[in-house]
C-alpha cells in the first residue's frame, strides 16, 4: 500500500514539531534562568511569559513580567534570553 500524500504532510508536520519543541523549552529555560539569577521567583505565569517570549512574541512577554512584578529592565532581559 503506497502512502497518501496528505498522510506524507502530516507526518511532516509531525516531525517539524517535534524539532521545534526542544527549542522552545530550552528557550523558556533560559528565560526562567535569567529571571532567577536576577533574584525572581519563576512562577507559572512566568512560564507563559517566558513562553510567549521563546515563540517571538516579545511585547506580551515584558508585559506579562512587569504585571507580574518584575521590573522593565530584568523583564526584558529574560525575554531576550527565551529567544
Amino acid at each position: 500500500m503506497r502512502p497518501s500524500v496528505p498522510s506524507i504532510l502530516a507526518a511532516l508536520v509531525l516531525a517539524g514539531a517535534a524539532f521545534a519543541a526542544p527549542a522552545a523549552s530550552a528557550s523558556v529555560q533560559d528565560c526562567q534562568q535569567y529571571l532567577a539569577s536576577h533574584g525572581k521567583q519563576s512562577t507559572s505565569g512566568a512560564a507563559q511569559a517566558c513562553y510567549q517570549g521563546s515563540i517571538g512574541n516579545q511585547t506580551s512577554c515584558v508585559a506579562s513580567l512587569q504585571q507580574a512584578g518584575v521590573s522593565a529592565n530584568d523583564a526584558s532581559g529574560a525575554c531576550r534570553a527565551a529567544r
